[in-house]
């Protein structure tokens, strides 16, 4: 009989109260949306420095079969003695050189499919358009001139890259949106609990005297105070798995569609997939939980006196 009388409270508070419960909706699903991107956008930086920061500081790639247009590769593919040579030249360069990492063609390819998995042009590389390189770590990264004066031009050497300069700018955008979008998260969830008290306070004048009844009658502070709760919630996780749909479809579109679309590989910065959506999703839905409960809880200890 009691659950009975819970539940219809909650669905006629739901009735009579529909445009606020929409607006806590509303809310709640913005703040969560923008949260989960500026918590992606963090994941896609750290995702990628993690491989092209702490790894690996410069690159020298060796000529392949089809980088005949390079002058130091005009004989074709780098040779063994060339390899062997361009190996003991960066070695000799200690103490600037800490680590010299080779990786073959085979290898390049392997990372590759790891790193970039979520873009759609993935089986259209060809293994033998990996370049083999010697990815290298320097103790003064300032220094990359050196490495580059030693080594451009040289012979098996089809290019020398800095890898930090090259993404500098792509990781400065994505800092700047997740930092964006975590202050703009913050400032939503501060609106989401300023709205949630009003709109509390609000339902509870407009009962007040069904609650006075329910005082009069002996009701604990419980039976009073959960139906308020559990409209507050419900709302809440609406609105964070709508924010999860739409951080989703921000993925799917966004990421693994747009930035996958375009000529010459674009897609190749899609470091972040779907499956890092739902990885997030539970948290966005706890994050609602408890920024509801916590908030209708104290609104009502303090406004809703029993």
């Amino acid at each position: 009989m009691r659950l009975q009388f819970m539940l219809s409270e909650i669905w006629g508070g739901l009735r009579r109260n529909a445009a606020m419960v929409v607006s806590v909706v509303l809310v709640s699903m913005v703040s969560m949306f923008f949260l989960g991107s500026g918590v992606l956008a963090h994941r896609q930086v750290d995702t990628a420095k993690g491989y092209w920061y702490d790894k690996v500081q410069v690159s020298v790639f060796l000529c392949t079969a089809q980088s005949t247009d390079v002058p130091s590769c005009a004989d074709g593919a780098v040779s063994a003695a060339q390899r062997d040579q361009i190996k003991r030249d960066l070695q000799s360069l200690d103490p600037l050189v800490e680590h010299v990492y080779y990786e073959s063609s085979a290898q390049a390819y392997t990372r590759f499919k790891e790193q970039f998995r979520n873009s759609p042009y993935l089986g259209s590389i060809d293994q033998k358009a990996m370049p083999e390189s010697f990815r290298v770590k320097l103790s003064d990264p300032t220094r990359f001139g050196e490495v580059v004066s030693a080594f451009d031009g040289a012979p098996g050497v089809e290019a020398v890259s800095d890898q930090r300069k090259v993404l500098d700018t792509f990781f400065d955008l994505l800092n700047v949106l997740s930092v964006g979008s975590v202050a703009l998260a913050v400032v939503m969830l501060i609106c989401s609990i300023l709205l949630i008290t009003t709109t509390i306070r609000q339902v509870a004048f407009t009962r007040r005297r069904q609650v006075g009844i329910m005082r009069l009658v002996g009701a604990s502070a419980l039976t009073i105070y959960l139906p308020f709760v559990v409209e507050t919630v419900l709302a809440t996780l609406i609105g964070s798995a709508l924010a999860v749909g739409l951080l989703w479809v921000l993925v799917h579109y966004g990421v693994s569609g747009l930035l996958d679309s375009g000529p010459g590989g674009a897609g190749l910065i899609s470091l972040i997939g779907e499956g890092d959506v739902w990885t997030l999703a539970p948290w966005l839905l706890i994050g609602g939980f408890v920024l509801a409960v916590v908030t209708s809880w104290i609104t009502l200890r303090r406004y809703l006196k029993v």
